[in-house]
């Protein structure tokens, strides 16, 4: 398999979960402003969606798309229990939280990162990340990690999203149990790994 990934963008995501789950696999990263990956390719020719992740299957095939790529990847190492099995409402409790991720969090914080997004825009998207940070720490209560006590590919999501935080300097300071769940997520020997494969830390 081949990942294409931009440093610290959603496709950390399943970087992460590639050294979670222990997968053999290639990388390369890809320039979104210039829509070129490291060796020189046309990233448009590859995905043509134009943004990441992608990844390469090894019978050619492409996965797209954050949560359905790192579902797929943790269907085939169900000893790493990196998801429930498919066909549960624990799994479906999974994809609750995986939307939740993406909709709610990850598509707010669009306008924060985007120069032509006004200041209207971005007050906006920061009043309903506000809302939505509150009901996460209120679930993080009672829970170490998204589906309990088990850690997931959910947490692998919310761990990346949360880290955007200070690249476009949203204070998280008013949830200090975001904070506590970033440090125990991102303590993990797989996500240092995959941060350091994108130069994110040394």
């Amino acid at each position: 398999m081949k990942l294409y990934y931009a440093p610290g963008a959603c496709s950390l995501v399943p970087h992460m979960v590639l050294e979670e789950g222990g997968f053999s696999y290639d990388s390369e990263a890809v320039d979104l402003t210039t829509k070129k990956t490291a060796s020189g390719t046309d990233f448009n020719a590859i995905n043509t969606k134009g943004y990441v992740p992608a990844l390469i299957l090894d019978d050619g095939q492409i996965l797209t798309e954050v949560s359905a790529v790192i579902q797929y990847l943790a269907d085939q190492v169900p000893e790493k229990n990196l998801a429930p099995k498919s066909g549960t409402l624990e799994r479906v409790r999974l994809q609750e939280w995986l939307s939740f991720i993406s909709t709610e969090l990850h598509k707010n914080f669009s306008p924060l990162y985007n120069p032509a997004a006004s200041q209207d825009m971005k007050d906006a998207a920061i009043a309903t990340l506000s809302n939505r940070f509150d009901f996460v720490v209120n679930h993080l209560k009672d829970n170490d990690y998204l589906l309990g006590s088990d850690y997931s590919i959910a947490d692998t999501y919310l761990f990346t999203v949360l880290s955007w935080a200070g690249f476009v300097e949203l204070d998280l300071s008013p949830w200090p149990a975001l904070g506590e769940y970033s440090n125990r997520i991102g303590g993990r020997p797989a996500v240092l790994s995959a941060l350091r494969n994108e130069g994110l830390i040394e």
